[in-house]
């Protein structure tokens, strides 16, 4: 038997047990699932309208009326952004490689120091420990602007200017990824983390090879949180990167069409790269949608 027709007895297998399940639906949820499918269909359209933006020509950019799919599809927008840093000594890559650099730690970092933030604080009743919970829900509420100039002064004291360090410690703290791990480390019993230790566990132990198992849906949710924030940060780059070496793809992205006296010229390299910025956000929520699933039903115990 070929692998051509192993394919085709198994969709032929799927379409079967699809068919058979719809003709057991009622009115009511045929219904329901034809208007679920129309507005899955709607929201998939400021996708489809990104890829295709992203292939226009410069003359379709601008057409009045906009259209929606790309009639001439093109990768000049690509090519262009590739040779828009020519003219000087640090090409495209050099900032996409230190996006992927700044997105690697920060995002490893905050789901480690995430979850170690929120294990004590749900599973150790230390003195004071609503109060530091209440802080971390309340500078959920404060605009990251506000934070601006003490954060430069910490960084300047720290002496990480112009280094991946200047990118990653300023967004390191994710005070939604503590409260997602909290709510959902409390839904795991005492009883068996008691039982872990009466068999001799240490702590580190039951952290390690209980708890984190238990909470992997939560923890794949806020390694897509971590990635969204430091994927399209551009935030450290601006304040803390004065070596434009050391500079993000997001914030490169932010100064193709800045400063600019029209509001034509790269329009085609920043929708390019604008495209480039959104797929591995999009890519990371596929490959992680049924854990995203599981955290938001809470179901922290099977």
């Amino acid at each position: 038997m070929t692998w051509l027709h192993r394919i085709r007895r198994s969709m032929a297998s799927s379409w079967s047990m699809y068919r058979s399940d719809f003709r057991s639906l009622d009115k009511t949820q045929i219904f329901l699932l034809i208007l679920l499918t129309v507005l899955a269909m709607f929201m998939l359209l400021p996708l489809v309208f990104i890829f295709n933006h992203a292939f226009k020509p410069l003359h379709e950019l601008f057409l009045f009326p906009p259209t929606f799919f790309v009639q001439q599809a093109t990768m000049q927008n690509f090519t262009d952004l590739l040779h828009a840093t020519q003219d000087t000594f640090l090409p495209v890559t050099r900032f996409i490689f230190n996006s992927i650099m700044v997105t690697l730690l920060s995002t490893v970092g905050m789901v480690i120091f995430g979850a170690l933030c929120a294990y004590p604080l749900s599973k150790h009743p230390f003195p004071g420990r609503k109060i530091v919970f209440g802080v971390i829900l309340l500078s959920i509420m404060i605009a990251v602007e506000t934070m601006g100039i003490p954060r430069y002064i910490v960084v300047k004291s720290l002496g990480i200017m112009n280094t991946y360090w200047g990118h990653v410690l300023p967004i390191l703290a994710l005070p939604v990824g503590v409260f997602l791990l909290k709510q959902f480390m409390d839904q795991v019993p005492n009883e068996l983390l008691e039982a872990a230790k009466l068999d001799g566990a240490s702590e580190w132990q039951i952290f390690m090879r209980i708890m984190i198992p238990i909470v992997t849906p939560a923890m794949a949710t806020i390694t897509i949180l971590s990635f969204q924030t430091a994927w399209t940060n551009s935030e450290t780059s601006a304040l803390f990167m004065q070596d434009d070496a050391m500079k993000t793809l997001p914030f490169y992205v932010e100064s193709l069409t800045s400063n600019l006296a029209n509001t034509v010229a790269r329009q085609g390299v920043a929708a390019a790269a604008s495209l480039i910025i959104f797929v591995p956000n999009l890519m990371i929520f596929l490959l992680s949608q049924r854990k995203v699933i599981q955290t938001m039903a809470h179901s922290g115990i099977k």
